[in-house]
């Protein structure tokens, strides 16, 4: 039996997500249909201008615009609309190569896992930008310190997912963020994870990144933000409180200490600020304690809603 035997009666879609990817998307197309000649392979084009819908179709792929401008906005669209029992997405620039999705699917099945993620050997050396590279360092620093170290990679956008993962997923985001709401979600949800090393090349001459450095960064830094107030209320408002009661402490302290020796308050001004920053840290406070009982609530509804799909049955 060979390796791709062990497949047969799984439905497996390869899901590419593109705009203005004429000069590779074919190549991309032929590379997955020899690497996985059962699968189905369907491109979501994205308002493309250089005539990637046309190629796509030529070279044999299942063709879906969206006409939302955004990475997130694609992935929304694709988890909604395809039906498989395992589904495999990459990008349309030719940077993964489609044979490695074998080893992608081998892992999927051995770890019994809902999600795997192909991390990028290299990419935090060397991401075609000194300032892609930079920025994978860290926003996979940042991401360990305040979710954990589930993932080495979490802005991959080779990964394969079971039916359970992607009809869960909520997909909340619009752009590049959307992999590190993936894998918040895995994280949040105690989802069986694994990854795969894989090598990462570079874009052909005539294909241009469309991630944009410091615009991009930005966008990702506010969901990690964002789902940390979702996911992690407590730790979220208790930092803001912190903030706010140390700077309480620290102009008002002065304060007290002359009330103490004196017995006056000359700086009237200043104690009425200090005042108003610690009840402002009492009610983050409240507001995290309160928000991480919700929280904890819809984490529950979450987990019901994954378990609803039946896990993967592998013959």
């Amino acid at each position: 039996m060979t390796r791709l035997d062990a497949y047969d009666g799984l439905d497996i879609a390869v899901l590419l997500p593109c705009y203005n990817e004429a000069p590779t998307i074919a190549g991309v197309v032929a590379g997955f249909r020899r690497a996985l000649p059962a699968a189905k392979i369907w491109v979501f084009d994205n308002n493309s201008s250089d005539g990637t819908l046309e190629v796509a179709m030529k070279a044999g792929a299942r063709v879906v615009r969206e006409r939302r401008q955004g990475k997130g906005n694609v992935v929304r669209r694709m988890f909604a609309d395809v039906d498989a029992d395992i589904y495999v997405m990459a990008d349309g620039d030719g940077t993964y190569d489609p044979a490695q999705a074998v080893a992608l699917i081998d892992k999927l099945i051995e770890e019994h896992a809902d999600m795997v993620v192909g991390t990028r050997r290299g990419v935090t050396e060397d991401a075609g930008r000194d300032g892609h590279a930079f920025g994978n360092r860290m926003f996979n620093g940042i991401y360990g310190q305040v979710f954990g170290k589930d993932f080495t990679d979490i802005l991959s956008g080779y990964r394969a997912f079971t039916r359970r993962f992607v009809k869960s997923f909520p997909a909340v985001s619009s752009g590049f963020e959307i992999e590190t709401e993936m894998s918040v979600h895995a994280g949040q949800l105690r989802m069986p994870t694994a990854e795969v090393e894989l090598d990462y090349g570079r874009r052909p001459d005539g294909s241009h990144s469309k991630l944009a450095t410091f615009k991009d960064g930005f966008k990702i830094l506010v969901m990690i933000a964002m789902l940390m107030k979702e996911t992690r209320p407590a730790a979220f408002f208790g930092l803001l409180a912190s903030l706010f009661g140390l700077i309480s402490l620290i102009i008002g302290t002065p304060v007290i200490a002359e009330f103490i020796a004196t017995g006056l308050v000359p700086r009237l001004p200043t104690a009425v600020a200090a005042m108003g920053l610690m009840v402002i840290a009492f009610l983050f406070t409240a507001c995290g304690l309160i928000l991480d009982s919700v929280a904890r609530g819809r984490v529950e509804q979450k987990r019901i809603l994954y378990l609803a799909q039946p896990p993967l049955k592998v013959q």
